[in-house]
């Protein structure tokens, strides 16, 4: 059975108009989409879905960020979804990103790096949880 990882396409990068662009490179990549939404979340949502960093010194700033704008929530699948999924996003810092990633052709900087990827099977349970009931998954 395909693998299971969730994603979002960022507020600066939907604001960007580069939604159908990440997209279509998703697409190519292979990965079939179970569920997507696009909506703004409140800064209390945002709290909630990166409760793990609550303790870092970026935790407002993302949540800010986060609750910015609209934003792209999606489930995606196929044979090894998380890890492929990582290396399709690039490094977070788009500086250090390989070509042809999303972040090096979409990234602006560190904070506003176009999408977010699922880094474990624990993490994308919980992401796609938190945004997706399971009567919305394909």
């Amino acid at each position: 059975m395909a693998q299971r990882t969730f994603s979002i396409i960022k507020p600066d990068a939907v604001r960007k108009g580069y939604t159908g662009a990440i997209l279509a490179e998703i697409d190519k990549a292979g990965f079939k989409i179970a569920a997507i939404r696009r909506q703004s979340i409140s800064n209390e949502q945002a709290q909630g879905f990166y409760a793990v960093h609550k303790e870092r010194p970026f935790f407002q700033d993302l949540c800010a960020f986060m609750s910015s704008g609209p934003l792209v929530l999606m489930v995606l699948e196929k044979d090894n979804a998380i890890a492929d999924l990582r290396k399709l996003m690039g490094a977070t810092n788009p500086a250090n990103a390989e070509e042809g990633t999303i972040r090096k052709k979409f990234a602006g900087s560190i904070q506003e790096n176009a999408i977010h990827g699922s880094d474990a099977e624990e993490t994308a349970a919980f992401e796609i949880g938190y945004w997706f009931a399971g009567y919305e998954l394909i």
